[in-house]
């Protein structure tokens, strides 16, 4: 339930069409969709505009159905992260009159129920140093389009050929906000920042090789970029943000800090002195556990 929802419903008991006992069962459980083991969180778009994730990885194909049952009962559109290819059948066999929008690299289900309405806050830029960061970025891009965001994309252009990079300098000049997915070395968020007007999500990923340490390398290296460091309102860096493995939750970061954003001066969108490791990423997120 969004609040156009509680608004109608409240108009429907202020105008005689809906009774107050209907409206008090509606209302009753917070929002609270129980189906098996699942209780879906259907009111939480209007507690922080954000609809619930569904996050397919550890659950039994009994419970993922469910929990998207429950988001489908909801009535606003559903999105499932996390979800193993074999798994998209699953869900089309249990949801036949459903169109599913399913990203097999990006590991994504989308179940629109209402047509796609532009937030107006711009283009979301989002970039991957290689095709083996693209899983990532492919779930930091469709959790973008799912909040009502334009989104541009630009996959494989990290720093081994920056040069690949050039082609997408005039959608950076536009973009309101890039997200830079990178594994490795984690350079191409630092050099990104360095010629941003906007600000910069840097997201490591786990891929590398040796002293990579599974992601660890390219976390350090986007923690301590002098580009990703910003004073705040310097109008002279991009703020970077850093978060783990997890393309879902920059959109959900960007949502956060987009009407400042919105407010800011064309060429120079620079918010305040975004930084955090553990705790940004968890402050953001709205995976189910």
């Amino acid at each position: 339930m969004d609040e156009s929802c509680l608004r109608g419903i409240l108009d429907a008991v202020r105008e005689g069409r809906t009774g107050t006992d209907e409206a008090v069962a509606t209302l009753r459980d917070f929002g609270i969709r129980r189906i098996g083991d699942v209780a879906f969180d259907a009111d939480r778009p209007l507690r922080r505009g954000v609809a619930e994730a569904i996050f397919a990885e550890r659950k039994s194909d009994g419970q993922l159905g469910d929990a998207v049952e429950a988001a489908i009962s909801a009535g606003g559109d559903v999105l499932v992260t996390r979800l193993a290819p074999e798994r998209i059948l699953v869900l089309r066999e249990r949801f036949p009159g459903e169109t599913i929008e399913h990203s097999e690299s990006g590991r994504t289900a989308v179940i629109r129920k209402q047509p796609f309405v532009d937030k107006g806050r711009g283009e979301v830029l989002v970039l991957s140093a290689g095709t083996a960061d693209v899983p990532v970025a492919l779930e930091a891009a469709v959790t973008a389009e799912f909040m009502g965001n334009r989104v541009i994309r630009g996959f494989d252009v990290g720093v081994a050929g920056l040069h690949r990079l050039i082609p997408h300098l005039e959608a950076l000049q536009r973009a309101t906000v890039a997200i830079v997915v990178a594994g490795m070395e984690g350079a191409l968020p630092s050099v990104v920042a360095g010629l941003a007007p906007c600000p910069v999500i840097a997201v490591p990923t786990s891929v590398g090789y040796g002293a990579s340490f599974g992601g660890i390398a390219a976390l350090l290296a986007m923690l301590n970029s002098c580009t990703g460091q910003a004073r705040p309102n310097d109008g002279k860096r991009s703020p970077g943000l850093q978060l783990h493995d997890m393309g879902i939750a920059c959109p959900i970061t960007f949502d956060r800090i987009a009407p400042e954003q919105q407010n800011a001066p064309a060429g120079g969108r620079n918010g305040r002195k975004l930084s955090a490791w553990d705790s940004g990423c968890r402050a953001g997120r709205t995976h189910r556990d």
